[in-house]
């Protein structure tokens, strides 16, 4: 996908309103020209934009398919748009991406955010949607994350896994009855869609408990002071330390409609990325514990332990 123009650039290509509607392609031509001028970033002072792509001023152009009211202009009216547009889905990722937020500071955050949104618009009908290209993002262009790139990424792989655990598809689960004739030679077993299995050098789960937390304890600040006679002076809380660099594995999944983060030895992980790779149970084991640093005298009760306790919580199932 190519780069968003500059604020103010030229295009040849830049959309025209019809004269009049008086068919389906008239009406999709209209509706073009209003997504763009919806999605186009606003300027440094959180406004629309005084010129087209084309170069002409906006308020010419707002004119051609707005109509002004007693109150507001053309390009007033048209301008409401297009900052709701934009403050609506900047508030999303804000709410969306805490951690990251955090790591990369809010300043950056809003810059970086509006880099994102310029670049990958949204195209889908769910705000859901919004942060599932910002890893690509990142990998694109990491100096938006400098001097933190490394962190500020696997903090966006762990937040979008979330968003997937939250509301992802899901399989009918199995249980070990189900599997019971079938020898681990030829068993496969997948996991649920919504499941992410997550290799990283951060803990970013304990620092996103942190901020979490923090937040939390200026919410209920703010909220003792509305009700109080006497509003106090809010004291600036120091933001939790950044993480320092772990092993981390993660599994971040769904249970009775609640989003939890479970961490893993690395065996367990191991066997875990290999079922998701479309291994059998046998092979999966093999593996990890072949690759295994450590000196375990009672593997099978591990794994028979571990098996247990991922189908107890419903991360496998089977083909038909």
């Amino acid at each position: 996908m190519k780069r968003s123009k500059p604020a103010g650039s030229v295009s040849n290509n830049s959309p025209r309103p019809p004269r009049k509607i008086g068919s389906r392609t008239q009406l999709r031509e209209l509706q073009r020209v209003m997504a763009a001028a919806l999605f186009r970033p606003l300027d440094p002072g959180w406004g629309m934009q005084k010129r087209w792509m084309d170069g002409r001023a906006m308020d010419e152009v707002a004119g051609e398919f707005i109509k002004p009211n007693d109150r507001l202009s053309s390009f007033e009216r048209l301008e409401i748009y297009n900052r709701q547009y934009w403050f609506r889905l900047l508030d999303c990722l804000h709410d969306d991406y805490p951690g990251f937020r955090a790591v990369v500071g809010q300043r950056a955050f809003m810059k970086l955010a509006t880099a994102y949104l310029a670049r990958y618009p949204s195209t889908s009908y769910s705000l859901r949607d919004l942060g599932s290209r910002l890893e690509n993002f990142l990998r694109e262009e990491p100096h938006w994350a400098a001097p933190r790139e490394k962190l500020a990424l696997e903090m966006v792989r762990f937040e979008w896994a979330q968003v997937v655990a939250f509301d992802g598809p899901s399989k009918p689960a199995i249980s070990p009855d189900d599997v019971l004739d079938l020898p681990p030679d030829r068993l496969r077993l997948n996991l649920q869609p919504y499941l992410s299995l997550l290799e990283l050098d951060y803990a970013v789960d304990d620092f996103l408990l942190a901020v979490k937390a923090r937040e939390s304890e200026g919410l209920r600040k703010e909220a003792s002071n509305a009700v109080g006679s006497v509003p106090t002076t809010p004291k600036r809380r120091r933001p939790p330390r950044l993480p320092a660099q772990q092993s981390v594995y993660l599994a971040v999944h769904r249970h009775q409609n609640q989003i939890y983060f479970k961490r893993l030895e690395p065996e367990a992980f191991a066997i875990l990325s290999a079922l998701g790779r479309g291994e059998t149970v046998e092979t999966a084991c093999v593996l990890a514990l072949e690759a295994s640093e450590r000196q375990e005298t009672d593997w099978p009760a591990r794994l028979r332990e571990w098996f247990n306790h991922w189908s107890a919580l419903g991360w496998f199932w089977r083909a038909s």
